[in-house]
């Protein structure tokens, strides 16, 4: 069931939401949670639905907070609340708040949420795009108790994952960090059968991938080695090779789907290592509402601190550059001896002669050699 209010206000919102309840039978209010989805018009669409989805697992009251730009000075002084009530199947397993703000009250969007927030439940706040630099000094994310953001969604995500190291507060957290649990529970249970001493580890992946440094950097932090970050084609994570005493441990995904684990003495495995939805990322999140220690201090340990290495195109394209070396000259023996002094040219007949024998004194020389008759021309 879906009620569309406009220019409308928070209280009339908590009325529709009753409303529509009883319209299908469901008075009772059984969610756990409030999810605050922060995001834009392009990208709506994709949030509510994995909203949605992950809300099965989770059912939840889900607000989404859409800012609409103003096209004019005057249309930015006025101030519009726009909102469409969704309870029963078009909201999952909970119910659905889709906000629409215009003008000022776009720079208050605590002031429209707060009143819709479950009484005496957790609030978790996830910036789909354009997350604020410091979640936690957002005036939204001071209603949260858990902060979500996506590096991956970030134009620069290597700079992003520096602004969230550097603004890190308890409760924040990275759906590139959730990428990457199955990866983290695969290499922590090979690590378990093996009994070797780790010297280095290369990870590789996309180049615009942060879970690829988030990996990194999780294993520099526990293992402390040094780790070295590789660029490869993708998709996403693609490889972490483990250089140990024993011999090489390597986690290897190609497709996307299947990966391949190797471990030393013993044979090659298959093991399953799909790329998840962001649905199941969001799922994933909203399961612990806790701080995530080992999130902290692998985000923590810095991107700066990694080992990089030029992909195969960036090696090809710095040979490239290099300036050619010139090729060594070798020397030429003359018809004259080095320690001859050097004479004009109309001299030559005169001096030739008697030059050569001083030059020749110091080096041996054929016995008995005839000499050399100059032919006329």
């Amino acid at each position: 069931m879906k009620i569309d209010l406009t220019d409308t206000t928070a209280s009339k919102i908590n009325k529709g939401l009753v409303k529509a309840r009883r319209a299908i039978g469901t008075p009772a209010v059984g969610m756990v949670l409030t999810l605050v989805v922060v995001t834009d018009e392009e990208n709506a669409y994709d949030a509510l639905k994995a909203a949605n989805d992950a809300s099965r697992e989770h059912p939840s009251r889900t607000l989404v907070v859409i800012k609409r730009v103003s096209r004019s000075p005057r249309d930015r002084t006025q101030s519009r609340l726009d909102a469409e009530v969704r309870v029963g199947t078009d909201a999952g397993s909970g119910e659905t708040v889709v906000l629409r703000l215009y003008g000022e009250v776009s720079d208050h969007a605590q002031s429209v949420v707060l009143p819709l927030l479950l009484p005496d439940a957790p609030v978790v706040v996830w910036w789909s795009v354009d997350a604020p630099r410091d979640p936690s000094a957002d005036p939204l994310g001071a209603l949260s108790q858990r902060r979500v953001t996506d590096s991956y969604a970030a134009e620069k995500p290597v700079d992003e994952l520096r602004s969230r190291a550097e603004s890190y507060e308890p409760g924040d957290t990275d759906l590139a960090w959730a990428r990457i649990t199955p990866w983290r529970s695969m290499l922590a249970a090979a690590l378990d059968q093996v009994s070797t001493e780790i010297v280095s580890v290369e990870v590789a992946g996309e180049e615009s991938n942060p879970s690829v440094e988030l990996l990194a950097m999780w294993l520099a932090d526990r293992l402390h080695v040094h780790v070295r970050r590789a660029i490869s084609a993708g998709p996403g994570l693609t490889q972490v090779r483990l250089e140990t005493t024993g011999g090489p441990i390597t986690l290897h995904r190609s497709d996307g789907a299947m990966a391949t684990l190797a471990l030393p003495g013993q044979p090659d495995r298959a093991v399953a290592l799909k790329r998840r939805e962001t649905s199941e990322l969001l799922a994933e999140e909203l399961r612990r509402l806790d701080p995530d220690d080992t999130y902290a201090s692998a985000l923590r340990f810095g991107v700066d601190r990694l080992g990089g290495i030029q992909s195969a195109a960036e090696r090809a394209e710095a040979a490239a550059d290099q300036p050619v070396p010139a090729l060594p000259v070798r020397a030429v023996p003359e018809a004259t001896p080095a320690s001859a002094p050097a004479v004009a040219s109309g001299s030559a007949s005169a001096s030739g002669p008697a030059s050569a024998g001083q030059g020749d004194a110091d080096r041996p020389t054929p016995a008995k050699m005839p000499p050399v008759k100059k032919q006329e021309g």
